[in-house]
């Protein structure tokens, strides 16, 4: 506790007249002195006196308490801080700071820890929020252990009142080498290629046998075997990649680890190509006029993402009724151009009722016979010309079809009805009013099939005869549907039915859409590293998924059954990075954020982003790698670091500073010996200029 006595001044008027007052005092004193007259300084006194009085001057006397000085510790405590030898480095700097901390008198310590974050090490937001917490007039110095890398240096203080002193982990010799992706795709067509721009550059010490001119980069696809190629080394690469289907394409990049380094953490990348069809290219034949015709065309034409080629057959080549061929049609069926010189262009080709009436050559049904065993697709929408001798289960492309005719047309009411199978099949699953009883309308004609044993049937009809059949060939797939009526639904026949939707559906699996896909594995991430797998299957049962984390363990998560043909299950992954799914045959890779988190980016302890705010500060950077420097307690101006013979040293600067704790206020003079001072030299100048004065 020390005493604080100040004068202070409380006016009785406001302070213009107090001043006017004391010039009219120093007027008429200077006015006596100019006449002669003996007494004017007393009257000028007394003047002044009266002036000061209205003034109203007071001593407050207030006791004064000293507050200790602050010193904020900060120690960086994310991933790339667990590097070798690091966390050792800190907890010998915390223990040793802190007790030469605690040794001081007068001082307290703030510690402060700063963690990993989804954005990487917000070691600027600590910093700011810190400083800001504390006053100023009591911070004394800022002390952080870390390694220099932070990855928010826009929430940088300008300044601090006090030195910012950075102690640096690691070691002199510490290098690194790393893959650096400067530019990556979000999306990319599908067999069309796209550019990733990379680079592979060294930081740090790095020794003489490491100093090579190429790396070796591999690259591999959705985990297929990777490619390797020769780079040249701080040199930014385009590396061209072919997204080669819809979907997620995952894209591995690894480059070769060094010995010595600090981590393999940042020597691969995952990225993740979204490839989407630029269009999809769609045959519509239909081979007469129907009642249901436009439904394919109306389904085709109102997605914008279809390019739809629509012919239909009005007369039949055997028709012989004399109309001339100018008037015939307006532009010639082109089968070659279609079926044998572009028929590798379509990604589905649909037949609609089509007979086979010798417009199309057998070699032509033999070209789609292997357009889809190459991977193509084609949808027969049948009626009862499936039964004649027209099929085209006669054709040499009756081979793919996925079932083959009795002969016989069924016409009698009859209402849809998913099978087992089609209860688990995307194409059908889920279907708006399907059940055991399905609010359908009913239909009226199918033809009858018996269906290849390796075939899927979705939907039975009359007589539980096969309706929808789904069946895969070679690369390609084949759909068949057994019947013209499914307009029915879409004219609200007995209340229709999802015509759109369950056509939709057999077009876009057709087509090998991923959500259509029967057997797949779906990986949703929700939030974070939260990832909700989704496996579909025509199995009974799926799982356990087999999960390989990015240091090469296992782990095994079951799958719980959620809806006919669905298994599903909720996983939060331990870390970002790379992870590879398995259940059976399937496969698929999945990336969780960067294959290397923010913190494994830049390893080589530095501190190029807090060099401007301990310039600005007068600070110091020390490096721990020379020992743990000394404190001490310099002055205000003083240099805060340097070298000694026990080694660096590194200052806090004491603030002093104080708070008051009691304040009394008393007036300089009571009222009454104002009154007292003024009389008397107002008395003193009189006397001075009567006799008695001059006497």
């Amino acid at each position: 506790m020390t005493a604080l006595t100040q004068l202070r001044f409380d006016p009785a008027l406001p302070w213009w007249a107090i001043a006017a007052l004391a010039a009219l005092a120093a007027l008429v004193a200077g006015f006596a002195l100019w006449r002669g007259l003996r007494g004017w300084a007393w009257r000028g006194l007394a003047g002044l006196a009266a002036a000061l009085a209205l003034a109203g001057p007071a001593l407050e006397l207030g006791t004064r308490a000293g507050l200790s000085d602050i010193v904020i510790l900060l120690d960086d405590r994310s991933s790339s801080q667990r590097l070798p030898g690091r966390s050792a480095q800190v907890d010998q700097a915390v223990e040793d700071l802190s007790a030469q901390l605690s040794a001081l008198p007068g001082t307290e310590v703030r510690r402060l820890t700063v963690g990993d974050d989804a954005d990487g090490t917000l070691l600027a937001t600590a910093l700011t929020r810190a400083t800001a917490a504390e006053p100023d007039a009591r911070l004394a110095g800022v002390i952080a252990v870390t390694d220099g890398r932070l990855h928010d240096p826009a929430m940088l203080p300008t300044q601090l009142p006090a030195p910012l002193h950075v102690l640096l982990t690691g070691q002199p010799q510490d290098w690194d080498r790393r893959l650096v992706i400067e530019e990556a795709p979000a999306f990319g067509l599908i067999d069309q290629e796209v550019t990733i721009r990379l680079r592979v550059e060294d930081q740090g010490d790095v020794p003489e046998a490491s100093r090579t001119g190429s790396v070796n980069l591999r690259l591999s696809l959705d985990g297929e075997d990777a490619q390797s190629f020769a780079v040249p080394m701080n040199t930014s690469l385009t590396l061209p990649v072919v997204p080669s289907h819809a979907g997620q394409n995952v894209v591995q990049i690894f480059v070769d680890a060094e010995p010595g380094e600090l981590t393999e953490r940042n020597n691969s990348a995952a990225i993740s190509i979204n490839g989407v069809r630029d269009r999809l290219r769609v045959l519509l034949v239909s081979g007469e006029p129907h009642a249901g015709e436009r439904t394919w065309r109306n389904l085709l034409k109102s997605d914008a993402a279809v390019d739809l080629i629509h012919f239909t057959i009005l007369r039949p080549p055997d028709k012989f009724d004399g109309v001339p061929v100018s008037e015939l049609s307006l532009i010639a069926f082109p089968t070659q151009e279609l079926f044998l010189d572009r028929i590798d262009d379509f990604d589905l080709i649909i037949f609609d009722r089509y007979r086979v009436r010798g417009i199309l050559p057998p070699d032509y049904y033999a070209n789609i016979a292997r357009y889809v065993q190459e991977g193509g697709a084609i949808l027969v929408s049948a009626g009862p010309e499936m039964a004649s001798v027209e099929s085209l289960n006669l054709s040499p492309l009756g081979r793919i079809l996925p079932a083959r005719p009795t002969g016989r047309v069924i016409e009698e009411p009859y209402l849809p009805r998913l099978t087992e199978d089609g209860q688990r099949h995307p194409v059908t699953a889920g279907l708006p009013g399907a059940g055991e009883d399905p609010d359908w309308g009913r239909w009226l004609r199918m033809a009858e099939v018996t269906p290849d044993p390796g075939a899927q049937v979705a939907m039975t009809g009359a007589d539980d005869s096969p309706l929808l059949i789904l069946d895969r060939v070679g690369k390609g797939r084949v759909a068949l549907l057994t019947s013209d009526q499914v307009w029915l639904w879409g004219r609200g026949f007995e209340g229709g039915g999802p015509q759109l939707e369950l056509l939709r559906r057999i077009a876009h699996w057709s087509m090998k859409e991923p959500e259509l896909e029967e057997e797949a594995l779906l990986a949703d991430i929700s939030d974070g590293l939260t990832v909700r797998f989704t496996r579909r299957t025509m199995a009974e049962n799926a799982g356990p998924l087999v999960v390989t984390q990015p240091d090469g363990s296992e782990v095994q998560v079951p799958l719980t059954e959620e809806g006919p043909g669905r298994f599903t299950a909720e996983w939060t992954a331990p870390e970002p990075g790379l992870y590879r799914l398995q259940d059976g045959d399937l496969r698929r890779v999945l990336a969780l954020g960067p294959s290397a988190p923010r913190e494994f980016e830049e390893t080589v302890a530095d501190a190029p982003l807090l060099a401007p705010l301990v310039k600005a500060s007068e600070g110091s950077v020390q490096h721990l790698s020379e020992g743990v420097p000394d404190l001490r307690q310099v002055r205000a101006g003083r240099a805060t670091s340097g070298s000694g013979i026990g080694g660096n040293w590194i200052g806090i600067t004491p603030r002093d500073a104080a708070t008051v704790t009691g304040l009394e206020r008393r007036p300089l003079l009571p009222g009454w010996a104002w009154l007292v001072l003024i009389s008397g030299l107002i008395l003193t100048g009189w006397l001075a200029e009567g006799r008695r004065g001059r006497a």
